[in-house]
C-alpha cells in the first residue's frame, strides 16, 4: 500500500528526491515518515509530517539538508535530499502513522512501504 522510489546512486554534495506513493487506502489522515537503514545497522529516523503538513521533524543529521513534504489529492509523501554525504547512504523506507503520537518511533507506524537503495559516492 505504499511505495517508495526515486533511490539511486548518486556523488556527494548531489539531490535526490524520494517519493512514496500510497494506495489501496487514503492516507491523507496518517502522518507519514522517513526512515533509513544502512548496512549493519539499525533503522533509524530521518523525518515526519503530520496528516495537513503543519508539524514536520528532522533528525539531526539532516537538518537543513532534507525536506518532507506531502500531496494529500495525490496521495504522495516526498523526502528532498539536498547537500548529500556518503553517510546518507542507506536504503530509505517511509511508514504511515495514524496515531502520530511519536513519529519518531518506528515501532508507532501502520504501514510501512519497500525501501529504496540511496547510494552516495565519496
Amino acid at each position: 500500500q505504499l511505495q517508495a522510489s526515486g533511490g539511486g546512486l548518486v556523488q556527494a554534495g548531489g539531490s535526490l528526491r524520494l517519493s512514496c506513493a500510497a494506495s489501496g487506502r487514503t492516507f491523507s489522515n496518517y502522518g507519514m515518515g522517513w526512515f533509513r537503514q544502512a548496512p549493519g545497522k539499525e533503522r533509524e529516523f530521518v523525518t515526519a509530517i503530520s496528516w495537513g503538513g503543519v508539524s514536520t521533524y528532522y533528525a539531526d543529521s539532516v537538518k537543513g539538508r532534507f525536506t518532507v513534504s506531502r500531496d494529500n489529492a495525490k496521495n504522495m509523501a516526498y523526502l528532498q535530499m539536498n547537500s548529500l554525504k556518503p553517510e546518507d547512504t542507506a536504503v530509505y523506507y517511509c511508514g504511515a502513522d495514524r496515531s502520530f503520537r511519536d513519529p519518531l518511533r518506528s515501532s508507532e507506524y501502520d504501514y510501512w512501504g519497500q525501501g529504496t537503495l540511496v547510494t552516495v559516492s565519496s
